[in-house]
């Protein structure tokens, strides 16, 4: 099968408001996040989606701790893994403080809530001009798109020449961080209606136990999948998960009964070569 049909599993381990009171094997150190890139890797992702905490455990954006948390999961896995950063904000962050730690950073890949770093039009030219300094630092971007309204803004983002990619790669989000969020497949429908904007290489994620089924679904309908503790702590059989690692294996084990074959690293690198 062509690489580009190739399903690339995403783990999101840890996210930034579950802490270990949520579940004991949630990684927050950068030695832990080393431990849960290489159990994800040996049961078939490849990316690993970090955030990193400050020492009281709370969401932190900040150029050292994910200097830090980079440097001890390439020290495990090496290559193996495309290693994205969050820039989400959470409430505590401005845009213009997001793109600065992104830049600091210069990671090999980075997600970007275009709610958060658009939050309205006066905002549009900054997010432009961040979004070409990636294109020159090489850093892949990926679009967090919340709702269909949200991927028709990014498409008439790049009509008005603010988007210096050709293929940028987004991530649908099916349902929101609320107190028992559960998706379900049929919330992916609304992102792929006819007379929706089209993608080149989406991903999707999904809240609650159903997790499996939304982003298997979501490979048999051309997309990609992204699992983990930051968004689901539970099998699909209602069972809570002991690690990421199980999550990713779930999803491995669905999306190749289906007959879908999974990308590595540099298969998930090549299909976004064209961002």
């Amino acid at each position: 099968m062509p690489d580009q049909n190739r399903v690339a599993i995403a783990v999101a381990p840890n996210g930034g408001r579950r802490t270990k009171a949520d579940h004991p094997a949630l990684p927050i150190s950068p030695d832990e996040l080393a431990h849960v890139a290489a159990a994800s890797l040996d049961a078939g992702a490849a990316m690993i989606h970090v955030h990193v905490r400050d020492r009281d455990g709370r969401h932190l954006l900040d150029a050292e701790a994910y200097r830090a948390a980079i440097a001890a999961i390439r020290t495990g896995v090496g290559d193996r893994l495309v290693l994205q950063i969050t820039s989400e904000a959470l409430g505590l962050y401005r845009p213009e403080q997001q793109m600065r730690v992104v830049l600091e950073v210069r990671p090999e890949a980075v997600s970007l809530a275009l709610r958060e770093l658009v939050p309205d039009q006066t905002h549009e030219a900054a997010f432009a001009a961040f979004l070409e300094q990636l294109r020159k630092e090489k850093v892949a971007p990926q679009i967090i798109l919340y709702t269909p309204e949200e991927a028709t803004y990014l498409a008439t983002l790049k009509q008005r020449g603010h988007i210096p990619f050709d293929n940028l790669p987004v991530l649908y989000v099916l349902g929101r961080y609320t107190v028992g969020q559960k998706s379900s497949p049929a919330d992916l429908l609304p992102f792929l209606a006819p007379g929706s904007p089209s993608f080149g290489h989406w991903m999707a994620c999904a809240f609650g136990d159903q997790e499996t089924a939304c982003v298997t679904a979501a490979a048999l309908l051309g997309g990609h999948a992204r699992v983990g503790f930051e968004n689901n702590l539970f099998l699909p059989d209602g069972v809570l998960a002991a690690g990421n690692q199980d999550l990713v294996a779930a999803t491995r084990r669905t999306v190749e009964a289906c007959g879908l074959p999974l990308a590595s690293a540099d298969t998930l690198r090549g299909q976004w070569g064209g961002a």
